[in-house]
């Protein structure tokens, strides 16, 4: 999380659940046809990664774009430091688009730490849920996994692949091409669930400019019924949108399984 925190308990759910958030990011979204090139998974913030992700829990990674269809084996990641990359081989001029999945893990938070966890991720309808059961200060114990994705240009003319569906549990669709925007233009997504489109949903968006920058760090918005979000491209560099959908756990040993989706691209 990177929300402002002025309590003690606001700072220690930030280096909690901190290395919980899933970026693939790379230093330039612009690359040339028929190039090595590599991506990488940020496992923490979208400034630090805190640890690398195993290859066992990498499920489901897969580059398209015009003619394009890549599927990275266990031999094209490599680690360094806290970092996982990914090496590749662009193929035709276009837009593509990258995604990794992850098998799921488990937390386990105090109800006073889960709620705060709740209020700045958004979810209310799990807060309102939890105080009208009676259970806010119980233990919850939740299951979760990460679907991330990356929008990237290879050369100069666009096509329309970086709309192409990865087939994840939930996903930010992109509605228009972000490398044809320019700085003060309108960038708009699509959140689908199961191949649905996800409704009153609370997505962050934020740049690596607006971070950097004291006293801007996400902004925080709702989906419409329809499932869309938009918003302004005030800077140019690096754009993330992130969510968590969380629900009820059907299984045993888990109180609450959510999917957490981030999308990276670059503006010029």
């Amino acid at each position: 999380m990177r929300r402002t925190s002025t309590t003690l308990i606001l700072l220690t759910l930030f280096f909690l659940l901190s290395s919980h958030e899933l970026f693939l990011k790379s230093d330039s979204y612009f690359f040339e046809e028929n190039s090595l090139e590599e991506l990488y998974l940020f496992n923490g913030t979208f400034d630090k990664s805190e640890n690398v992700i195993t290859r066992d829990r990498i499920i489901n990674p897969k580059i398209l774009g015009p003619n394009y269809n890549f599927v990275p084996s266990s031999d094209d990641y490599y680690d360094k430091g806290e970092i996982t990359f990914l090496k590749f081989k662009t193929g035709n001029i276009g837009t593509y688009v990258a995604g990794v999945s992850t098998k799921s893990n488990a937390i386990e938070l105090s109800g006073e730490d889960f709620t705060t966890y709740l209020e700045h991720e958004g979810l209310t309808e799990v807060i309102s849920d939890r105080k009208t059961k009676g259970i806010s200060n119980q233990v919850a114990n939740e299951k979760y996994s990460k679907h991330v994705k990356a929008i990237f240009q290879v050369d100069e003319r666009r096509t329309d692949n970086f709309s192409t569906p990865l087939d994840y549990p939930i996903a930010f669709i992109p509605l228009n091409n972000p490398y044809n925007l320019s700085v003060g233009d309108i960038m708009s997504f699509k959140l689908l669930y199961l191949g649905e489109p996800l409704g009153n949903q609370t997505v962050h968006v934020s740049s690596r400019k607006n971070l950097e920058e004291k006293g801007k760090e996400e902004t925080s918005l709702r989906t419409s019924k329809k499932g869309e979000v938009s918003f302004t491209i005030d800077n140019g560099g690096h754009w993330y949108i992130a969510t968590i959908h969380m629900l009820e756990s059907k299984e045993e040993n888990f109180d609450y399984e959510s999917n957490w989706a981030t999308l990276t691209f670059e503006v010029k």
